[in-house]
Order: C-alpha cells, then structure tokens, then sequence
C-alpha cells in the first residue's frame, strides 16, 4: 500500500500592515478580504508569509502610506480548518490559525528582488502581488524567511 505524504506549500498573502498585524495579535490569517478558498489549500505545517504594500488598509495610496515590507512570517497550525467569523453583519471573513514567528522582523523587498525567482520583470516587480495570494517556491520563501530573520525591523 502505498502511503501519501503531504508536503509542505509556501504561501505569500499580501495585506497592508495595519491588518497584519491584528492578524499577528490573534494569531490568525485572512487572504483576499476573508474569502475562504485561499485558506481552503492551506493544511498544517504550511508556511505563510505577508507583503504589506501599504501601512494602513483604508488610507489610499498616498507616498506616506507605502510600506513594501514581508510583514510577517508563520505556520499554519494544527488548527487548520479554515473558520468564519461574524466581523459586522455584512462582513463575516473566513479565517485559519497561524503561529507567528515571533522573532521575524520586518523587512524592505527591495533588498530581494533580485533574489525571488517568482519576479520575472525586476523593474515592474509591483504586479507580482495582485491578487492578493499566491503559491511560493520552497527556495524563494526561504530567501525572505532568512532576511527576515536576519534584519532589525528597519523599512
């Protein structure tokens, strides 16, 4: 008989940091503004990581609000049915459980794009977050997870 071994997906979820990081305080993620098939292909163990174009959702694009940072980084936990919460009557988003690696730290993408095979133009590497989730090679989420890991928080 032959035994099915599950393995690990990378997963990259763009979001602006303000959303992020409530995400990180009740340690849950949310993709494409609670829809439920993105989280729907997460299982355990899988990894996560954020893009955060902007620092604040519902601030507009202005030059002060761009952020351009991996925002954070985690492991979908053992918890990994995705689940919907009632936010206002109108908005029930879906949600999974992830466990936050606590001591990422925030990091600039401009320092990898170079770097991320998944960025074919590197002068419009923007449109590579559209869409607001998407599959990553196991060696380009390592190459964020290592800058992240290594950098002081500084964007």
């Amino acid at each position: 008989m032959k035994v099915k071994t599950l393995r690990t997906r990378y997963w990259l979820i763009v979001a602006s940091k303000d959303h992020v990081s409530k995400g990180k305080e009740l340690g849950i993620a949310q993709a494409c503004h609670g829809k439920d098939g993105p989280l729907k292909r997460m299982k355990t163990g899988d990894r996560v990581v954020y893009y955060s174009s902007k620092l604040v959702f519902e601030n507009g694009s202005t030059k002060t609000n761009i952020c351009q940072c991996f925002t954070a980084i985690g492991t979908i936990s053992n918890q990994d049915t995705p689940y919907q919460v009632e936010m206002t009557p109108t908005f029930k988003p879906w949600r999974i459980n992830v466990n936050y690696d606590k001591d990422s730290k925030i990091v600039n993408i401009k320092s990898m794009i170079d770097k991320l095979s998944f960025i074919e133009n590197k002068k419009s590497w923007g449109m590579y977050f559209r869409g607001g989730f998407r599959e990553l090679s196991e060696d380009d989420f390592n190459v964020i997870e290592t800058e992240m890991i290594k950098q002081e928080g500084k964007f």
